[in-house]
């Protein structure tokens, strides 16, 4: 089975589904990774985006991604480039990749980015004879707007999402932030609580083709 997640920015795929990610890749399922944006200078200094890339490969590696690819866009700048090339550029991914899943960003989520790029993949995921995706699922994982109807077991995998995370040094804050492990680890027990599980990632399925 292939699987395609995109990232708007890099850690969203941690957050909002590494303990699936992990599921599938022990199961010998192949996941892929767009990453949209990237950082840039001056707003980030050289030492940042350089260790950015060595973050992104370490996580890739806990989660057993087999493929990462990179839009490099502009970080909170994603309104600065045109809807129709988003939808283009996520297209092509698709195309590429040919998944059978495809996990989004959540289309209201309150970072633009995010929003954005849902929608550009909505786009690229329209029903076609030819497609070879069954289904489709928003992740998120601080919208308050968000109401799920599907959680996955990650009660094996948690401690792979935290490992994981851990590797985005960049972007670890202290408890009570939602960006610290102590945060994410509740998280995934709070979803767990709602589902009679010791630990879950929540989603929304947005389209499923059964035969």
């Amino acid at each position: 089975m292939r699987v395609l997640v995109i990232a708007p920015h890099p850690d969203d795929e941690v957050l909002g589904c590494g303990g699936t990610i992990k599921k599938y890749t022990n199961k010998g399922d192949e996941v892929y990774l767009c990453i949209v944006t990237r950082a840039y200078t001056p707003d980030w200094n050289q030492e940042f985006i350089d260790n950015r890339k060595k973050e992104i490969k370490c996580a890739n590696n806990i989660l057993g991604i087999k493929d990462t690819f990179f839009l490099d866009l502009p970080t909170v700048k994603l309104d600065t480039i045109g809807q129709k090339k988003l939808n283009d550029l996520i297209a092509g991914n698709v195309k590429k990749t040919e998944p059978e899943i495809l996990y989004i960003p959540f289309a209201k989520d309150t970072n633009k980015d995010h929003c954005l790029i849902s929608e550009a993949s909505l786009i690229a995921s329209r029903p076609k004879p030819d497609s070879s995706i069954k289904k489709v699922l928003f992740y998120s994982y601080e919208a308050l707007s968000f109401i799920p109807n599907l959680y996955t077991d990650i009660s094996d995998t948690l401690e792979d999402k935290l490992k994981a995370m851990s590797c985005y040094k960049s972007e670890l804050k202290d408890y009570p932030h939602p960006r610290s492990l102590e945060a994410i680890k509740i998280s995934a027990q709070k979803r767990g609580i709602e589902s009679g599980l010791k630990a879950a990632e929540s989603f929304i399925i947005i389209r499923e083709i059964i035969k």
